[in-house]
């Protein structure tokens, strides 16, 4: 972990048109005007941020670009931040799949590690891309307070790496639409402040 004290601060998108829907990487809604609403209500009108990053998907930059700019922060988008991919049920609600696919939806909910949907990413490998796209972005600002605009995987993935979590246990942390977790690396460790908030915290535990 860097010396100096770093901060990042996650945000899972906003809703996107179409509402609640298994999307992963091939379906890329943008944000409804509710979605914005969420994004904007959440992060304020100011922020403490000294540089942006962002999921590659539209539903996630195109905030962070509206949010870079009128902050007036540097914005950096990272390919591997994208959405885990979810195979044969992207694009399609979970009500829909636990209907038609009753056995395999019931298998990936009691455990999503051994049960993927079909053409899906292995979560060992989400915990492997999104690792390294963490550490690298810790090691390229050290020191800064970031924002990360990302998904609700991206989240869980990032919160599990960084509490050495195993990816069996990743569901059980929940992250809403807009949803602000903060992490913090400092020369005596890494904690975790606060997970799935609704608006952005600037007090700190002492």
């Amino acid at each position: 972990m860097p010396v100096q004290d770093t901060t990042v601060d996650l945000i899972r998108h906003g809703e996107p048109l179409g509402g609640r829907m298994i999307r992963g990487q091939g379906v890329d809604h943008p944000l409804s005007a509710l979605g914005w609403q969420q994004m904007r209500a959440a992060v304020g009108k100011d922020g403490p941020w000294d540089q942006i990053l962002s999921s590659p998907l539209a539903r996630a930059r195109e905030f962070a670009c509206e949010l870079a700019t009128r902050l007036g922060r540097p914005l950096a988008v990272d390919p591997e931040l994208r959405e885990i991919a979810m195979g044969a049920w992207e694009g399609r609600r979970p009500s829909e799949v636990a209907e038609e696919e009753p056995d395999a939806f019931a298998a990936f909910r009691r455990d999503p590690v051994a049960n993927r949907p079909p053409g899906g990413e292995r979560l060992e490998a989400l915990q492997a891309r999104i690792g390294r796209a963490y550490d690298r972005q810790i090691a390229t600002y050290p020191g800064r307070h970031l924002l990360i605009v990302c998904h609700a995987g991206v989240s869980r993935a990032i919160v599990g790496h960084v509490l050495e979590a195993d990816p069996q246990h990743w569901y059980r942390v929940r992250i809403d639409y807009a949803g602000l977790t903060r992490i913090r690396h400092e020369s005596d460790g890494t904690s975790l402040e606060f997970v799935n908030a609704e608006r952005l915290r600037t007090w700190r535990h002492p």
